[in-house]
């Protein structure tokens, strides 16, 4: 890995670190997960816009295959995966500390650190990077309404159907077909295991994001007849 993508690296997590801080610093009263998923959007907008200009060819994103990635693909992967080791420490001072998320942050640290050791898999990555991405804006966006008193509200369902919408469109429309290239490209073992990896951690995702909606929408109706019941009565 070349000496200014570790000085990034190092830098980047200085800077998470210390947007945090300044956070819970001017927001006493928010919690510890809300600062941290004000810190997690704005990651989420940077990552996508230097994922999406450093793709060099939009007629065929991830080509060419297990290519060496460019200055600005490094760059970009370089400041997510600052981004991801300090949300992956970060994560275990919080009061719920979940397994699956845990993985995710380690397969994605593991194959971005592969990526940018092995000077391969540039434009898989990127576009890793834009599908994984892509969608969790709306997944904070839905968190955040919570600890602001909007949960349970009709803006905070459109918020659910919007992450759940673009989630299942990023990650299970077009997951499967980055894998199957990063599969058969000529990339490095440890990156296509994290490829996979990556893939069945989305699709056990998109399992619980399913039952969610299920279970918000059903409650929904069901409460909705009530109200019309008690009227006609």
């Amino acid at each position: 890995m070349e000496d200014h993508i570790l000085r990034i690296i190092i830098l980047g997590i200085i800077s998470w670190a210390t947007a945090f801080q300044l956070l819970r610093m001017f927001l006493p009263k928010r919690s510890f997960e809300f600062c941290n998923r004000l810190v997690s959007t704005v990651h989420a907008t940077l990552a996508f816009t230097l994922a999406s200009l450093s793709v060099e060819d939009w007629t065929c994103p991830v080509c060419p295959p297990a290519s060496k990635p460019s200055p600005s693909q490094m760059q970009a992967l370089a400041v997510s995966l600052s981004y991801l080791i300090y949300d992956l420490i970060c994560c275990q001072f919080d009061k719920r500390v979940t397994i699956d998320n845990t993985i995710h942050h380690l397969v994605s640290i593991v194959g971005i650190g592969a990526g940018l050791a092995y000077g391969k898999c540039g434009s898989e990555l990127i576009a890793a990077l834009c599908i994984t991405e892509l969608s969790s804006p709306f997944l904070h966006l839905r968190e955040l309404l919570k600890e602001l008193g909007h949960g349970g509200t009709d803006l905070s369902l459109v918020a659910d159907i919007l992450f759940a919408a673009v989630f299942s469109f990023a990650r299970m429309g077009f997951g499967p077909c980055l894998t199957w290239v990063t599969l058969t490209a000529n990339n490095p073992l440890v990156i296509k295991a994290m490829a996979v990896g990556l893939q069945l951690v989305s699709a056990y995702w998109f399992y619980k994001i399913a039952r969610m909606m299920n279970y918000k929408l059903t409650k929904r109706v069901a409460s909705k007849n009530l109200v019309c019941t008690k009227k006609l009565n």
